[in-house]
């Protein structure tokens, strides 16, 4: 854990999904190589100790680092994890981030958890010291978008599909925790996931919106081992996970050493029409609302870990995020922490990074040319006036008896 350290964080934009181009050949999009972030490395975490912030989500591309089974190229790990250490930066290691390695295909791959894995237990002893842990970063999204949606990886459209890819992601999830325990006992898991609500546009809706509600919390059911109900198990076993892979979860969580970190954007929420078309809904319950839905039922400390909004509307999005934050603070709930996300403006998100169209999308703290932005700005204040009342046992955050 982080001692009594409010976590005031940023983090790194490292998707790599790969996409198909409009003449069918397929490309790895690299959020790092069109954010210049590897040109810029060291300036970019010298802005991260500039703005005053203390905590990175940060990890290196794993398709670029594993390989092959037991290969690895620590290159860029290693000069870049030195010198956030050199920094005093605390990282919060990314593992996987909506990819991976050509050689292991995508999340179809029932080999996966167990590369992963390997390759987790490696990178825990190469980096023995480092405690704070993403494995595999936003689990129903990338489930969602390669299996559910067909835009990125497999490119799959079916509910069979998205549980392979579900079940093969939290088990990696899952194992990779138990990888990284045995290199780091005191290890903890920040499970970045996220945080949606489905909204029936009218009765005949409401079933659909239902069964979306209870499907939008199965990433964490079962890298949690929270009890499914008779629905989603019955989803799950139509779709192909066997009793015994489902009973897997109950008996391999490791709910004890996590954080549940949930990321809430303005399109988190989703209306749903009786022909089963959804859409984005905007903000309507919030981010507070949600996040309490979320804490009810797995009852574990919580991390706000992403969120951003389009210039300019940035800086009023930010104090508004904050004011949910705290409120919960202060209503009871142990809340680790706050990120904006990311560091730096993020290139074709407008698209999902379906089209490599190089549309810079102004989110960032900083612009690409590492100019801090009005946001930047506001959340460097923020940390300053919030820095030392946070970090202190009086005003109420539980850090170490959960």
């Amino acid at each position: 854990m982080p001692g009594n350290k409010f976590m005031f964080a940023t983090g790194i934009e490292n998707s790599y999904p790969t996409i198909q181009l409009p003449d069918g050949s397929t490309k790895r999009i690299d959020e790092m190589e069109k954010g210049f972030h590897y040109q810029n490395w060291k300036k970019d975490f010298e802005l991260v100790k500039e703005i005053g912030i203390e905590f990175l989500r940060f990890g290196p591309p794993y398709y670029k680092t594993h390989l092959g089974p037991g290969k690895y190229d620590w290159s860029f790990a290693d000069e870049t994890f030195n010198y956030l250490k050199e920094l005093h930066i605390t990282p919060i290691v990314d593992l996987c981030h909506f990819g991976v390695p050509d050689w292991i295909g995508n999340f179809q791959n029932p080999e996966f958890p167990n590369f992963f894995a390997e390759y987790s237990k490696a990178f825990a002893e190469r980096f023995p010291d480092l405690q704070l842990y993403t494995p595999v970063n936003e689990i129903f999204i990338a489930a969602m978008f390669s299996a559910q949606y067909g835009w990125w990886n497999e490119r799959l459209k079916s509910d069979k599909s998205f549980v392979t890819a579900l079940k093969h992601l939290c088990k990696a999830n899952v194992m990779s925790m138990h990888a990284i325990l045995e290199i780091q006992p005191e290890a903890t898991f920040i499970q970045s996931e996220s945080s949606e609500y489905f909204h029936a546009m009218d009765p005949l809706a409401v079933p659909l919106a239902r069964f979306l509600n209870q499907k939008r919390f199965l990433s964490l059911d079962l890298t949690y081992g929270y009890p499914l109900n008779v629905t989603m198990y019955e989803y799950l076993r139509s779709n192909g996970m066997t009793s015994e892979e489902y009973y897997w979860f109950t008996k391999n969580q490791v709910k004890a050493r996590c954080i549940m970190g949930n990321d809430y954007y303005v399109t988190n929420e989703h209306l749903v029409f009786p022909n089963g078309h959804t859409q984005a809904a905007g903000e309507i319950f919030g981010y507070y609302v949600i996040t309490n839905q979320y804490y009810k039922r797995y009852k574990l400390p919580i991390m706000h870990t992403e969120t951003n909004i389009k210039m300019p509307a940035s800086k009023e999005w930010l104090l508004k995020q904050w004011a949910n934050v705290h409120r919960l603070k202060h209503d009871g709930i142990p809340i680790m922490g706050f990120t904006w996300y990311s560091l730096c403006h993020q290139v074709d998100w407008d698209s999902a990074l379906r089209n490599d169209a190089g549309v810079i999308n102004e989110l960032g703290l900083f612009d690409l040319n590492r100019r801090i932005m009005p946001v930047g700005e506001a959340y460097k204040t923020l940390i300053q006036h919030w820095k030392e009342v946070l970090n202190t046992e009086s005003y109420g955050l539980v850090f170490d008896n959960w």
